[in-house]
């Protein structure tokens, strides 16, 4: 049976990124950060890491932006204007706007059945990240079991 992962790059060096990613069977990883070419992120940064995941974990790298927040309500979370609950409070009506569990039935329905997949985000820990929130709405759509990599 496959399962839903979510890692963050932060935290960690490549070794570390990449052996939880292959040690669990990771098939593909979904990107649902807002900017993924910062060079802040390091080996993580696109176009970096749809290579090494290509070429290391001879996996699949999808970037969707359609998992990510809208730029404002990252940036007042960020800048300490709204707190955690307001953040998800945003994040979620961003989510029903963008009709985001029809989306995912349609672009991923046939690739959860069959693959191991991890959303990737900045965050080290999940617990304040909306790469658990997005899970969330596939574990839910696909009755799969989630596993945070940390």
């Amino acid at each position: 049976m496959t399962k839903l992962y979510t890692i963050g790059f932060t935290k960690k060096d490549a070794e570390k990124f990449f052996e939880l990613l292959r040690d669990n069977h990771v098939d593909v990883v979904v990107d649902v950060r807002l900017n993924n070419v910062s060079q802040l992120a390091g080996f993580s940064k696109y176009p970096d890491i749809a290579y090494f995941v290509r070429e290391i974990l001879k996996g699949e790298y999808v970037s969707d932006k359609n998992f990510s927040p809208e730029e404002t309500t990252l940036k007042d979370y960020k800048g300490g204007k709204i707190d955690w609950d307001e953040y998800v409070v945003q994040f979620e009506k961003t989510m029903k706007a963008r009709d985001i569990k029809a989306y995912i039935q349609k672009r991923y329905g046939e690739m959860v059945a069959s693959k191991n997949i991890c959303f990737l985000c900045s965050e080290d820990t999940p617990e304040f990240c909306h790469r658990r929130l997005i899970a969330e709405i596939f574990a839910e759509l696909f009755k799969k079991e989630i596993v945070h990599l940390v």
